[in-house]
């Protein structure tokens, strides 16, 4: 799943990219000074992982991911092939949600394309172009209106608590301050990150936030193996059936599939383990049909 940043020049976009993946994406004042796309990996923080790998003390703890793409600024005309134009457009298409960075902070040393800080405006502005573009496309491409949209409210850390505005209401939104968020991503010490947290007040990452949000979106959850070896979550989307979440692991889980056993993680601490949860009759039998949870701790039984 590969979920992609955009929005018009310097509205903090690879600022935010570089936070999330600590990449070192190219982010300097003026625009397009990100030409190709730039991918990176990104851990979904799950506090069900760091459980499990408290109560096993695994050699291994590996969290979900999924994929960012920072894709160059738009800017008014791109659909008819301004600035970066088309090239900007066909990357969009190959992604399956959309972060769209507004820019609401103020300052005059970051320079706006549009020469004044106006949300609603930007919004529009890059709607109307993507709507252009859908209109000017092949049959049969995906149309760039249709994949889900999360709005990235780019603000002062002052600012970042205010409500969705108006126009805004009923969709998708997180709010933080990219650059506030940069100077976090770049404290390696745990201590110090707390200690950098609880000064201004927060309680979760923003980044964690969106990351959080953008799995969400485009409907994928994660089971989970754990045991003395490795803890791992696992990406499905949701819907997918025990045998599919198998094959996950390895294609022969799937092939040769007999049976999963499973106990929800709210079960796994209500009892201290899978031990105690079996005794219970928290850890159940499931067949081919069954349809995988999200936070189903799962061993596959399978036979090839």
């Amino acid at each position: 799943m590969k979920i992609g940043i955009v929005g018009l020049p310097n509205v903090g976009k690879s600022t935010l990219f570089n936070a999330m993946t600590r990449a070192g994406a190219q982010s300097a004042n003026y625009p397009f000074c990100t030409i190709e796309p730039n991918i990176g990996i990104v851990k979904i923080a799950d506090s069900r992982v760091d459980y499990l790998a408290d109560h096993y003390k695994p050699k291994s703890v590996i969290h979900a991911t999924i994929e960012f793409v920072d894709i160059a600024g738009l800017v008014k005309g791109a659909s008819k092939g301004e600035g970066l134009g088309n090239r900007f457009l066909a990357k969009i298409r190959e992604v399956d949600a959309i972060v769209h960075v507004v820019r609401a902070f103020s300052g005059q040393d970051i320079i706006h394309v549009e020469g004044s800080v106006d949300p609603k405006r930007d919004i529009e502005t890059i709607n109307i172009e993507l709507e252009l573009a859908d209109l000017d496309a092949k049959p049969g491409a995906p149309k760039l209106m249709d994949k889900p949209v999360i709005y990235c409210i780019n603000n002062s850390h002052a600012n970042a608590d205010a409500g969705p505005p108006s126009y805004l209401l009923g969709k998708t939104i997180v709010s933080l301050d990219a650059q506030l968020e940069m100077e976090l991503a770049n404290i390696e010490d745990e201590a110090e990150q707390n200690e950098f947290m609880e000064a201004y007040n927060l309680k979760q990452s923003g980044l964690e936030v969106l990351a959080q949000t953008a799995y969400k979106t485009v409907g994928l959850i994660s089971f989970f193996t754990a045991g003395a070896p490795e803890v791992r979550a696992w990406t499905i989307k949701d819907g997918t059936k025990a045998p599919g979440a198998a094959g996950k692991i390895h294609t022969d889980f799937e092939k040769g599939f007999i049976r999963a056993e499973v106990c929800s993680f709210d079960d796994f601490v209500a009892f201290g383990g899978i031990v105690k949860a079996r005794e219970a009759g928290k850890v159940r039998s499931e067949g081919k049909d069954y349809i995988v949870k999200d936070g189903d701790i799962i061993h596959f039984k399978f036979n090839v």
